[in-house]
């Protein structure tokens, strides 16, 4: 067979293959280009869902005329000059693929202007065939207009999904777009008439990165911006910020989950994965969180080059990214206790609580136990909290007197307990209705991990070494994290190619499967470079035991006993969800309960 050399038409129309899958491909294109030239206004124009017409027009830099069949033409670009700059790229496009792969399946016009250029010039393609520069009337900026995207592909346009599906993939990326980039204005048309402008904001220095309060508001809707902990942390040469959702606010898919490195939104499993595991204390089964955050580091610590559309990244450092990841937002997280945002402010509001998470601290040294005070911890579980043990002689249900709402706690004062279940407090706002059992059980769980942290993995020598069978990678991944084995309570040494001799185990977890128990936790070293098997294990079961020691329901508390459990909740961390990830408290505004008896109408 006779190697030939293939025509640039359809080189074009293969890498189109690549970079352009349906017209949001090429929004996103012709944006990012937009972005990169400095634009801080764009009007995307669009027709049946972009397949009959793309149209972007921005006010950034403009291109010389001389430049736009360059523009054009495979692999020129002004962003990359050297593997230097493409080790550090800082630009959202780089490689120069993006618009002659557009061009090559489409009806393609491109006019632009410069400042101090006497007239703006345009440049035709039809279907990849360039034709000549011509002169042409054009603002300050660029105009891209895509016709007819696939129209000499019709193999590819048959893939195409319906108007609305279309229209609805490039508004979902606009959206992620007007997250990250609330400094510039973008306006969206449809079929004629408007369908969606971001207003920008005027922001300097590192806010002109981030998603401000009104964007929250604008892009996720009133329940994300009001239920928005800020965050911004610091430290190994990485800065994560951002928006994170409280617990109580989460979702059915991972539709609100969104992730920028250095400003380029990506999708990365390492930090899906740490977020999903930050918030596996406190989130319901089968619910996902929902965020909005921006990792910066050194270009050189990433990799952006790795996926044709630059979906995906990859790091240098994948280890340090995912345990930064994870601990910035465990440490947020663990400030939400119940009653903590009893002050915020209504959801008409634009203005979400914030929370900058602190620098890094090991959990024993941050809580301060000794084994002592682990011992102790252990025997406070299984009685009621302290005040439940000054039963008084009073009724259960005699009101608190009050010295006004000013000096109410967050989680206010006990005035009645409901069928043995609820707790009824008032509070400044109005009032508040606690699940007793939930909040005592979640109580319980946070002393037990306290009294663990702080003894450390105690390990258990095994009578009979074990013998494990593991694949070869496994076996490699356990000979080079032996000394994080060791620190999560395993002591392995290698029994051959694909066998392990386990000797030691994690003293807690001593009486489940600890063959399989290290499978997993090998997997996770070589997936993730961290592992936290051993202490989801080890929660799972101590969560068992704080279940089995909570206050049960049909159990009579006085006031004193009831008090003493709200003033637990507003002191444990993470107070707000149960060990499962259920709500442990509502709070219910007098402006609401005006509402239910029509008071004021």
């Amino acid at each position: 067979m006779t190697i030939r050399q293939l025509p640039d038409t359809l080189v074009n129309q293969i890498a189109a293959g690549e970079v352009v899958e349906r017209p949001a491909s090429v929004v996103k294109e012709l944006v990012e280009n937009a972005l990169d030239a400095g634009a801080r206004r764009i009007d995307v124009e669009l027709e049946e869902g972009g397949v009959r017409l793309v149209r972007i027009r921005d006010d950034g830099a403009g291109i010389a005329p001389g430049d736009l069949p360059l523009a054009v033409s495979r692999h020129a670009t002004s962003k990359i000059a050297s593997l230097d700059d493409l080790e550090a790229v800082a630009t959202l496009g780089f490689r120069g693929e993006a618009l002659p792969s557009i061009a090559s399946v489409s009806r393609f016009r491109m006019e632009s202007r410069r400042d101090g250029d006497a007239h703006g010039a345009a440049l035709q393609v039809e279907g990849g065939r360039v034709g000549e520069v011509a002169p042409a009337a054009h603002p300050r900026g660029t105009t891209v207009t895509v016709r007819d995207l696939f129209y000499n592909v019709p193999a590819r346009r048959k893939f195409l999904r319906t108007e609305r599906t279309e229209l609805s993939h490039i508004e979902e990326w606009l959206r992620a777009l007007a997250l990250a980039r609330p400094d510039v204005e973008l306006r969206v048309s449809h079929n004629g008439r408007a369908s969606r402008r971001y207003r920008a904001t005027d922001l300097v220095g590192d806010d002109a990165s981030q998603a401000t309060p009104e964007r929250l508001l604008e892009t996720l809707g009133e329940e994300f911006a009001r239920n928005a902990l800020r965050i911004d942390h610091t430290g190994a040469g990485l800065r994560l910020h951002g928006w994170i959702a409280r617990p109580a606010y989460n979702r059915a898919s991972t539709d609100q989950q969104y992730l920028y490195v250095n400003g380029r939104g990506v999708r990365d499993r390492n930090v899906a994965h740490a977020v999903k595991q930050a918030y596996s204390d406190v989130l319901f089964h089968g619910r996902h969180p929902a965020y909005v955050l921006f990792l910066e580091l050194d270009p050189r610590g990433v990799d952006v080059n790795v996926h044709p559309a630059k979906h995906e990244v990859r790091f240098r450092e994948s280890r340090l990214v995912h345990e930064f990841t994870r601990r910035t937002l465990e440490e947020a997280l663990s400030a939400t206790r119940a009653g903590a945002d009893a002050g915020a402010l209504p959801a008409t509001s634009t203005t979400t609580a914030a929370h900058s998470a602190p620098a890094f601290v090991p959990p024993q040294a941050r809580l301060g136990l000794q084994l002592d005070e682990a011992r102790a911890a252990y025997a406070a579980l299984y009685s009621a909290p302290a005040a439940l043990a000054e039963r008084g002689p009073g009724p259960a249900h005699a009101p608190l007197p009050d010295d006004g709402d000013a000096t109410l706690p967050p989680l206010g004062n006990a005035i009645a307990q409901l069928h043995g279940i609820y707790i009824l407090a008032e509070s400044a706002e109005g009032l508040v209705v606690v699940d007793m059992h939930a909040a005592h059980e979640r109580i319980g769980y946070e002393k037990l991990k306290a009294a663990h942290d702080s003894a450390g993995v105690r390990s258990q020598p095994l009578l009979v070494p074990q013998q494990v069978a593991v694949s070869e990678r496994e076996a490699e991944v356990a000979e080079r994290e032996a000394a994080t084995l060791s620190e999560l309570g395993f002591e392995v040494s290698r029994a051959g190619p694909q066998a392990l001799m386990l000797r030691a185990v994690p003293a807690l977890l001593a009486h489940g499967d600890t063959a399989a128990l290290l499978r997993d936790v090998l997997a996770d070293l070589r997936e993730h470079g961290a592992s936290r098997r051993v202490a989801e294990q080890r929660d799972e079961l101590l969560a068992t035991m704080a279940c089995h020691g909570a206050v049960r329901a049909n159990r009579r508390l006085t006031l004193p006993e009831m008090n003493a459990l709200l003033r637990e909740m507003e002191a444990t961390e993470r107070s707000g969800q149960c060990n499962h990830g259920r709500p442990t408290w509502a709070r219910f505004s007098l402006v609401e309960i005006d509402r239910w008896f029509l008071r004021g109408r």
